[in-house]
């Protein structure tokens, strides 16, 4: 009898990719049925879904009875919560721990969190209002706390997201910017087309990832990098500028301004990952992941790139 994986966020970037990749892998479309869970069983993406196989179903994180329902008979669940729906860390951590309870509860095999780092304690207290990340931490320890067992999935900066920052300038030529210099690293991650790549490599690697973290990016990029790569792909002159902080934020709606300028200083220091290698975490994949060349190139004719807010992470 086949195995159930539920999938959160179904029809978003990273549980989209995690249905495509297990469903096109040999052994693990084999050994899983798949149900994705979605707010709006409706929508185009979750009948595409259905008509692949998908048992689609409706769930509200912040509803226990949905979440019974979602994740009942299920043998492994993946979950990314989206703090940028509400911009709230209370609601997110609620429904965090709601799930990992409705998991407890179930008797689930293996949860699959889509994590982040605590950037208070990464920073020493300097870094305090990055509450995209920090929730998912404090949902992290309390599913480490509670004896669901677990791995941990950390998605890098999402290619995706590269839409404001990398600016058409009125010469023609692009222009890169941030409040932090070009000693700051970017683990840049396709989370569409590549968060499935890792967890599948999570599901397979299950008996010896209980407890761990994945580190969810192709390699660490400098700014300059970013936009030579940027330059060779489009043919286009394009260049990195370090701007004051206030310049920054004055480009940013002003609840969440502190917020991401934070999230480019953790760039700079102490880093993303806090200064975690990749190497271990790249080592577990059956093919390399998107480059950040690659990804320009494929999507060179698509509107523009920059860092925006996405399904999960602002950066």
């Amino acid at each position: 009898m086949s195995k159930l994986l539920v999938v959160f966020g179904a029809t978003g970037n990273q549980g989209g990719s995690v249905i495509r990749h297990v469903l096109s892998d040999p052994t693990l479309s084999k050994e899983f049925k798949v149900r994705g869970i979605t707010r709006d069983a409706t929508k185009p993406a979750a009948k595409q879904l259905f008509e692949e196989g998908v048992e689609v179903l409706t769930g509200d994180m912040s509803d226990g009875d949905s979440l019974a329902a979602a994740v009942q008979g299920a043998h492994t669940v993946f979950l990314v919560t989206n703090f940028w729906e509400t911009a709230s860390k209370t609601i997110e951590v609620a429904q965090g721990k709601a799930v990992a309870d409705a998991c407890k509860a179930a008797h689930v095999q293996h949860l699959i969190f889509s994590s982040l780092i605590n950037t208070t304690k990464a920073s020493q207290g300097r870094l305090s209002h990055i509450h995209h990340f920090d929730g998912k931490a404090e949902v992290e320890e309390y599913i480490r706390q509670i004896g669901v067992p677990a791995t941990f999935f950390l998605p890098g900066t999402f290619m995706s997201s590269f839409k404001d920052l990398i600016r058409q300038q009125d010469d023609g030529s692009y222009l890169f910017t941030l409040p932090v210099g070009d000693n700051a690293r970017l683990p840049l991650f396709d989370a569409a087309g590549d968060t499935g790549l890792f967890v599948k490599a999570i599901i397979k690697n299950r008996g010896s990832l209980i407890g761990e973290r994945v580190y969810g990016a192709t390699d660490y990029y400098s700014p300059t990098q970013v936009v030579q790569e940027f330059s060779k792909v489009t043919g286009k002159v394009a260049n990195f500028l370090t701007v004051p902080a206030e310049t920054f934020k004055s480009f940013l709606p002003p609840p969440i301004a502190e917020e991401i300028y934070e999230n480019m200083e953790l760039l700079a220091d102490p880093g993303y990952y806090a200064g975690a290698s990749l190497e271990g975490s790249l080592a577990l994949l059956d093919q390399p992941p998107t480059s950040w060349k690659a990804f320009v190139e494929q999507n060179a004719e698509k509107p523009a790139y920059a860092l925006a807010y996405s399904e999960s992470h602002y950066a």
